[in-house]
């Protein structure tokens, strides 16, 4: 298989046009026309065009991880996750990592590992997801969240954090992505499934 994910008997779906959707405020919707190559048929589908995202997985000098708590919409609930946000025009995703981790948690680091990217709904969205690794990171910076967010940060120890991973506290995709990068999380118990 190739990197792009091209294989035997799969083949990317030729284009045959596209138009503009609803834009969406996280999303600018696109309607794609592509023609399934094992049919010859014209399909419409639907691409949510998004920025770039990052997540930061930052550790103070004591190995507690960083965290925030806010409202998610889609949920309805408050999440506990990992800082993160969207990549502004132009900016560099490690820069956009900085940014984040700072004001969102008035955290700032010294040492800076890039562990990679994700794309976050490759069905649907266009987008990915980068993912740093901050460490000695210190509280330097009051909080300074958009105007569309409420949050507030927090540290875990690792007892803790394991705790909240094996009870299913943690439940964001791409922040569990982010923290098996550099947690071994196999040895965690399964949490028990729960409704929506």
């Amino acid at each position: 298989m190739t990197e792009s994910g091209d294989g035997p008997g799969v083949r990317p779906w030729p284009h045959l046009g596209s138009e503009s959707g609803p834009d969406l405020l996280v999303f600018q919707v696109r309607f794609d026309t592509l023609e399934n190559p094992r049919t010859g048929r014209a399909m419409k589908r639907t691409v949510l065009e998004c920025p770039a995202w990052v997540n930061v997985v930052a550790f103070t000098p004591a190995r507690e991880l960083v965290v925030v708590r806010q409202y998610r919409f889609g949920t309805r609930s408050i999440s506990l996750e990992i800082p993160g946000g969207v990549v502004d025009p132009g900016e560099f995703h490690g820069d956009a990592a900085r940014r984040e981790l700072r004001e969102e948690t008035g955290y700032t680091a010294g040492r800076w590992t890039y562990l990679g990217c994700v794309e976050p709904n490759p069905a649907v969205q266009d987008n990915l997801c980068h993912h740093w690794l901050a460490e000695d990171a210190r509280l330097t910076d009051p909080i300074d969240p958009d105007p569309g967010e409420d949050l507030a940060a927090e540290t875990l120890a690792p007892d803790a954090l394991r705790e909240a991973l094996a009870r299913g506290a943690i439940r964001h995709g791409l922040v569990l992505n982010a923290l098996c990068r550099v947690m071994d999380l196999s040895d965690l118990p399964r949490p028990e499934p729960r409704a929506r």
